[in-house]
């Protein structure tokens, strides 16, 4: 469980203090999502999201779902999509289950029913960039949450 920031001094601009590093992130970011569904990239990138806690990835990409043209009722489940499984494909399902086993992987690690689930819905190339968009994703979440940013202020539009 994440616990809250009583954030009381700015934090490090992290694109302008590491400008390679976050144009390169931004680069393996773009190379992961090439080809994979944008539907199925929001709900992987919002499940992450909620299991790391980061509520300034969370705001971003349930609004970039719903500009897609994703629906309220399956955003509000992604949470609970284990118990609410007819909201999504065998496809997001088998991606959701992968994005829980990496994010979490210091709990469990990825099993090997997890992965083979996943590369039954995936070829080679579309898992390898499905799990590029977990570590992508992932690490944007400790960018955000290291650095306090504060949810509903996408800084995306002035890069």
């Amino acid at each position: 469980m994440v616990m809250t920031n009583n954030i009381t001094a700015p934090r490090i601009n992290f694109a302008k203090a590491a400008p390679k590093a976050f144009k390169a992130l931004i680069g393996f970011d773009a190379a992961a999502r090439e080809g994979l569904d944008p539907a199925l990239v929001e709900l992987v990138q919002i499940r992450s999201s909620q299991l790391n806690g980061c509520a300034y990835c969370l705001h971003m990409h349930t609004s970039d779902a719903r500009k897609a043209g994703e629906s309220e009722e399956r955003l509000h489940m992604v949470a609970v999509w284990r118990d609410a499984a007819h909201f999504f494909t065998p496809e997001e399902r088998a991606a959701l289950a992968l994005t829980e086993a990496v994010t979490l992987v210091s709990q469990d690690g990825v099993s090997d029913e997890v992965y083979a689930r996943a590369a039954a819905h995936f070829d080679e190339s579309g898992l390898a960039r499905l799990l590029a968009l977990i570590f992508t994703i992932n690490t944007w979440n400790r960018i955000a949450i290291s650095t306090a940013k504060v949810p509903g202020t996408d800084e995306r539009a002035s890069r």
